[in-house]
């Protein structure tokens, strides 16, 4: 995996690491953003490019879902896993990690969560739930933010509330009403700046609780 690295300025200590997962468009303008943005909040942020392999973000968000549906789905799982688990062992990052992801990178934080006992927080925007018989194997609490208007991943929602209640897993749900699936993109028509700028703070305070 290659992707986009950014720190705080002027901090040369050890610092938490949050690995950012980006939407079905690979390392996006905006997820760099998101990347700079989680530095300029003390973490050590690190978004990997599932596309790097087919040359990277084309510039093109119709261009970058066309060469995404060529992917091996599997493959790319775990990569994202495998870049997880450098992060707990990277020279700058205390080994507190957590993950946030977007739309598909919310969906692949949620499967992280059961796979990676290590993971110390993981912040899914409008994810895809992972297989629920995995739901027992989650160690990290989670923060889940989910659009009021996006039928088809608040279908999921309830078996995996009802799942995650059982195993007794730490979670944190939050349905923001009337907005649409991305509604944290501010570069796209669903942007809703009220309810981005609500879940973001609400993210970046699990993460300080939890990445301490």
């Amino acid at each position: 995996m290659r992707g986009y690295l950014a720190k705080p300025a002027g901090i040369n200590g050890k610092l938490p690491a949050v690995l950012v997962i980006h939407e079905n468009r690979g390392l996006t303008p905006h997820i760099q953003d998101i990347t700079r943005r989680l530095a300029l909040d003390g973490f050590l942020a690190f978004a990997p490019d599932a596309l790097h392999s087919l040359g990277g973000y084309p510039g093109d968000e119709d261009k970058a879902r066309a060469l995404f549906s060529k992917l091996d789905a599997g493959k790319t799982l775990n990569d994202f896993v495998a870049t997880a688990r450098a992060l707990l062992t990277f020279p700058e990052s205390t080994g507190n990690v957590g993950a946030v992801g977007f739309c598909y990178g919310g969906g692949v934080v949620n499967i992280l969560a059961t796979r990676i006992s290590e993971l110390a927080a993981g912040v899914a925007f409008y994810g895809e739930q992972p297989p629920l018989q995995n739901v027992p194997g989650i160690k990290a609490p989670l923060l889940l933010h989910y659009a009021g208007v996006d039928e088809r991943i608040n279908a999921g929602w309830p078996k995996f509330e009802v799942a995650l209640k059982a195993a007794a897993i730490r979670y944190e749900a939050f349905v923001y009403a009337g907005v649409q699936h991305g509604f944290n993109n501010d570069t796209t028509p669903r942007f809703d700046e009220q309810a981005a700028k609500q879940a973001w703070l609400r993210t970046t305070t699990f993460l300080r609780k939890n990445l301490a």
